[in-house]
């Protein structure tokens, strides 16, 4: 079929060029239907011929010659001559260029990311006189939106109603589209009331804008009123998408399933399944993001780079690093891209796997894929928790000399870390001072978590004090000070710290860790008793310590609160809610099963000795995600080295 089309194709080509060859004196007019005819063919070098021959018989291209000229390079990829061609009309014609010309250039500018450039050929286009129409303001509001520049477009959005225009529904949903990407919900709101007739693509800007902006109960009420026969796989996917980015994972889940349902008349593709897997990242649903790679494979999609980088971010972050390797191995190397990359190397290193992330940077370099500022982020956390200081401090300063990436916030936060769990707080506290921007919250943060594991009070309550400015209602924060207080006997400032905190109204967070056992999610606070199995996962937690105790476990109590007796500390430590998720875990999952928990916090130094002897008793591997990273435990020991 594809031989019998390109044999078509050139039959009409030879035809029309032998018509060209004929015809005396040559017109412009003759030229164009073969310019038409290559565009989107991508045969460059046959329009670049027949480019030529005009130039040889001494045509000069009129305004829609230009035109189909300019739509033949952009599409060809040859950007740069498609603007010299207009360029070179606007300059040497004696007449005006159409509407048609201006919006081939618009166009091919908009679609192309140059999206100043194609705001200034609008601009000229009102100069000359020349009005847009309802294929011109669509891809300026593109633009407009693109710069994010709120006044131009709503001078666009007059000229639209004084065109008569307002009630076209693709500019309008041109309008709403560029008012959601400035974060103007309520001017796209009103545009899509005010119009007459609107699309299903109407619809999916306003839903989509909606969740951008975190409007979910809006959204959702949009998705409802929309007829089961209007909405369509962009639809449903926007709603997925939205969820999960705003954090509700369990709803995304639940209209994937329904989606998935005979009664929705829509299945999900590769950008469906894409925008569902964060969500299964989110809640570390290990067993359903499996089923979800099964019902992708079923579909034929795993052929896909994408959807293969997706999944291999999803089993990552739901702590499978396995897996994750399994899917980023699947993609053929010159279809690994940056993100793919990227998600790699941020993989490894939330694993606390350093000199993997390195390796990875290292064979990306080699593919020839340039790195960005998030491929730093990822290897400089990576060499962090791995302490490959020096490694680390020389990618660093590569950023800018070698890449031209000019170092963010949160690389900078990672090299305090990285010095900071290294002991060298000195020097991470100099770093705050020679930064180009202010120091936030997680710089201070990192220096606060590094002096409270090598005991360094003076760098603590500078960091601390910042915190309490910057995040005022971490409760963390407090608790930090206030136990390192307590270690150097220093009550009053813990007295008046306290007293800080109850006038500050500053509630703690409680602990929280979840695990997933045959599909679903179990939740446990810490000290909590309302488990239908909590008599047995608390018996599993008393025994526990004689067992240990043969292994030389010894209560690392000052991990808990300081102003209560021994006694009350380990049984304080002994109700941590991890301890309750990873008891539950050996209790109920399957021999052999490796047992998953996440945590909202960062996991205390006694849960993380306990861990490792678990480990060690039951035979069983135990992976821990917190807050910052995972923990791998297995026969007594942590991929974290106790570097942590």
């Amino acid at each position: 079929m594809k031989w019998k089309n390109l044999t078509s194709q050139k039959t009409i080509l030879n035809s029309l060029l032998h018509q060209l060859n004929i015809q005396t004196p040559p017109s412009p007019h003759s030229y164009a239907p073969i310019f038409q005819f290559l565009t989107g063919l991508n045969l460059l070098k046959l329009g670049q011929q027949v480019h030529a021959h005009s130039l040889l018989r001494g045509v000069k291209p009129d305004s829609f010659l230009a035109s189909k000229m300019v739509a033949m390079y952009a599409s060809s990829g040859d950007i740069d001559t498609s603007i010299v061609v207009f360029d070179y009309f606007i300059l040497n014609s004696r007449v005006n260029a159409s509407t048609l010309l201006y919006n081939a250039v618009i166009r091919t500018c908009s679609l192309y990311g140059l999206f100043a450039k194609s705001v200034g050929v609008y601009l000229l286009m009102g100069q000359n006189g020349v009005k847009g129409d309802y294929f011109t303001f669509p891809f300026v509001l593109k633009c407009l939106g693109g710069l994010g520049d709120v006044g131009f477009g709503q001078c666009v959005h007059g000229k639209v109603l004084r065109s008569g225009l307002g009630f076209d529904f693709y500019v309008g949903t041109s309008l709403i589209d560029f008012y959601v990407k400035v974060g103007e919900i309520g001017e796209a709101r009103r545009v899509f009331d005010e119009m007459v007739v609107r699309d299903v693509s109407s619809w999916n800007a306003l839903i989509a804008g909606c969740m951008k902006n975190g409007m979910v109960g809006v959204a959702e009420e949009l998705f409802g009123k929309m007829g089961e026969g209007v909405k369509n796989i962009v639809s449903w996917t926007s709603m997925i998408s939205g969820y999960a980015q705003n954090g509700l994972g369990d709803r995304a889940l639940e209209l994937f399933d329904e989606m998935c349902s005979d009664l929705s008349g829509v299945k999900p593709n590769w950008v469906t399944v894409m925008s569902v897997l964060p969500a299964c990242a989110q809640a570390s649903a290990l067993d359903r993001g499996r089923r979800i790679h099964g019902y992708a494979s079923s579909i034929g999609l795993d052929s896909n780079a994408s959807v293969q980088t997706a999944l291999a971010a999803m089993y990552a972050k739901c702590g499978s690093l396995s897996d994750a390797k399994i899917c980023f191995r699947k993609i053929p190397l010159n279809k690994k891209n940056l993100v793919s990359w990227n998600t790699m190397i941020s993989a490894y290193a939330s694993h606390g796997y350093g000199v993997e992330a390195v390796s990875t940077f290292n064979d990306m370099i080699r593919a020839s894929v340039e790195p960005d500022a998030i491929t730093f982020t990822g290897l400089l956390s990576g060499c962090s928790h791995s302490g490959l200081v020096d490694i680390g401090l020389n990618y660093f300063n590569s950023m800018k000399l070698q890449y031209n990436i000019e170092p963010a916030h949160e690389h900078y936060a990672c090299v305090v870390d990285l010095l900071g769990r290294a002991g060298r707080l000195k020097e991470a506290y100099e770093l705050t001072s020679k930064m180009p921007m202010p120091p936030e919250a997680s710089i201070w943060g990192a220096l606060l978590s590094a002096s409270k594991t090598h005991r360094n009070l003076d760098i603590a309550e500078i960091s601390a004090k910042k915190l309490f400015i910057l995040e005022p209602e971490n409760s963390g924060n407090y608790v930090v000070l206030s136990n390192m207080y307590a270690e150097a006997g220093m009550w009053k400032e813990v007295k008046n710290l306290r007293e800080m905190v109850k006038t500050r109204g500053v509630k703690k967070n409680p602990g929280c860790s979840w695990i997933e056992i045959d599909g679903k999610l179990h939740m446990f606070l810490g000290g909590d008793t309302s488990h239908y199995m909590t008599k047995e996962i608390y018996e599993f937690l008393e025994a526990l310590p004689e067992k240990m105790k043969v292994f030389g476990y010894v209560s690392e109590t000052n991990f808990a609160l300081h102003d209560v007796s021994e006694e009350e500390r380990e049984q304080s430590l002994a109700s941590h809610s991890e301890k309750l998720a990873v008891a539950f875990g050996i209790l109920c999952a399957s021999p052999g099963t490796i047992v998953r928990v996440t945590k909202n916090l960062r996991i205390c130094g006694d849960c993380h000795t306990v861990m490792k002897f678990v480990s060690k008793i039951y035979e069983r591997e135990i992976v821990v995600r917190d807050v910052t990273r995972f923990h791998h435990f297995r026969d007594g020991l942590c991929s974290c080295g106790d570097y942590w």
